[in-house]
Order: C-alpha cells, then structure tokens, then sequence
C-alpha cells in the first residue's frame, strides 16, 4: 500500500511538471508578413536605429522615433549588458564613443550609465540616454515597429528572447545571427521567433537547410556586397525574404555615383536593404521617375 502511495505521488509530481515542460509559445506574426510572396513588409531596415543624423545618435530611443515619424522601416538595434545585468542599447563594449562618459558596458551599473549624455555622429552631446531594452521594446509595440535585434557577444541569446517574451513582444522582434551555429541554438531556445540568418552564397544557405531550420523561421542577410541574382531567385522560390546590406562601402557608392543605386539594387532581386542612408533610400525607392 505504501508502495502504491509512493507511486502515485510521484505520477502526480510528474503530471505538474509536464505542462511546463511541454508549453508551447505561439509562432511570431513575422514568420507570415516576411515573406517575398506577400511582399507586405517595410523594405529599409534602419542601421544602429540610425546613423549619421545631427543631434539624434544612434541605438537612441530618441532617434527611433525621429526616423519612424518619416519613412516605415524596420529598425536594427544593438543590445548589451550592464554590470547589474540590465539590457541596454549600445554597439560598442565601451561607451567612450557614443556618450560623454567612459568605460566598458560590463564594468558600469545602469545608474552609472544614465549618468551620461549620447552624442551623436558629429560628436554632439544631446540630453538623451542610454535606453533600456525594455523600453524599446514597450515603444516597439506601442508604434507597431519590427526591430531586428543584434545579441553582442557578451549577452546571452537567452535573455534577450527572455526580455522579449515578457514584454510579450515577439511580433516585433527578429533575431540577428551570423553563423549556422548561432541559428541552431536561437530557434532551438525560440522556435517562434523569426531568424535573420547569413545566407550570402549557396554554401551558407545549404548549411543552414541542413541544420533544420524550417525555412518560415528565416529572412536571408546576404551580405555587404552583390551576390549572384541566381542566390536571390534560389532563396525566393524557398519564400525567404533577402535582405542586402549597403552600410558601408555600396552606401558611399551610392552617395557618390546617386542615389537611384538603391532602386536598380532592389530591382535584381533584394527585398531589404539594410542602410546607413534610411532616408536616401526610401526616397530613391519610392521614385517612379
């Protein structure tokens, strides 16, 4: 008899434990507006939430409102880690180049942080602050913005999806990779979110198929240079947006030879571009000239 009580007890110790272990989260919104055959998608993904703009500095709460009041775009944002463990927005490991203080990320306490101004890409200070993730996650949702959130090296990709969760804010949040590896683990830690994997030839793509991800979790980051329009028909026919990212050296191309590079670009097949330039984009792409 006591052997049975035992028994029973332990099923019902397991049955408590089952529901949690088999809770299934429902799948991002994104992983159906992301697709080329709806082609419904904002098609400038903004860099570091904008760069190079007077007096708004970038991975800035500030500027992303600034920049969204004008074009429809999707926002890539940088999140790091303070000392007390709070999520932040910043590129560098130190805020010496884009605050008026000094230091690294890890060594400072949030309110160390907010103790110093962001200057922005001309080397102005402005009265703004260092945001939490959490907030941007919050303005996010309430202006139905998508960010495409690049984890630094120092944060673990499972507390970010974390931050996201609990903000419930899973239809706006896309998950930047760069290797197979990194892939893997994101889907396996969030199997609802939408991935932005590193595609940029065959063998990239190929490697990713074999990692089993399923191609609904999957906008293609193509890389910083032209690749062959035979990639982009190939990731197409597998319904996976493409995304070409001209920060850099194609943004000063267009700046020097014009701006309507940016529409013969996404003409050969680029759903996305990723840019330094937002502005110069939407109004080279939106020409009907």
């Amino acid at each position: 008899m006591k052997r049975l009580v035992l028994y029973l007890v332990i099923a019902l110790i397991f049955a408590g434990c089952k529901p949690n272990s088999e809770k299934i989260t429902e799948k991002s919104k994104l992983l159906e507006v992301f697709r080329p055959s709806k082609g419904d998608f904002p098609n400038i993904s903004v860099h570091r939430g904008g760069k190079d703009i007077f007096n708004y500095p970038e991975n800035c709460l500030e500027t992303l409102q600034y920049v969204s009041d004008s074009i429809n775009a999707i926002y890539e944002i940088d999140v790091a880690q303070t000392k007390d463990g709070k999520l932040v927005l910043m590129h560098d490991n130190s805020i010496n180049r884009t605050t008026t203080g000094s230091g690294l990320v890890r060594k400072l306490t949030y309110t160390e942080l907010f103790d110093y101004n962001l200057v922005d890409d001309f080397g102005n200070e402005t009265k703004f602050k260092v945001p939490l993730f959490e907030d941007v996650l919050k303005w996010s949702k309430a202006n139905d913005v998508v960010l495409t959130v690049d984890i630094k090296r120092s944060v673990a990709q499972k507390e970010v999806i974390e931050a996201i969760r609990r903000a419930k804010a899973q239809d706006h949040c896309i998950l930047i990779t760069y290797d197979v590896e990194q892939a893997k683990s994101a889907y396996k830690l969030a199997p609802e979110l939408l991935l932005s994997v590193s595609a940029r030839n065959n063998e990239e793509f190929d490697r990713l198929l074999k990692a089993n991800i399923p191609v609904e979790n999957m906008i293609a980051f193509t890389g910083t240079r032209l690749s062959p329009s035979a990639l982009y028909d190939r990731l197409h026919e597998n319904d996976i947006v493409c995304m070409l990212g001209t920060l850099g050296n194609l943004d000063r191309q267009a700046k020097a030879r014009g701006d309507e590079l940016y529409k013969t670009w996404k003409a050969s097949g680029i759903d996305i571009i990723a840019t330094d330039r937002p502005f110069e984009v939407h109004n080279a792409i939106n020409n009907n000239d």
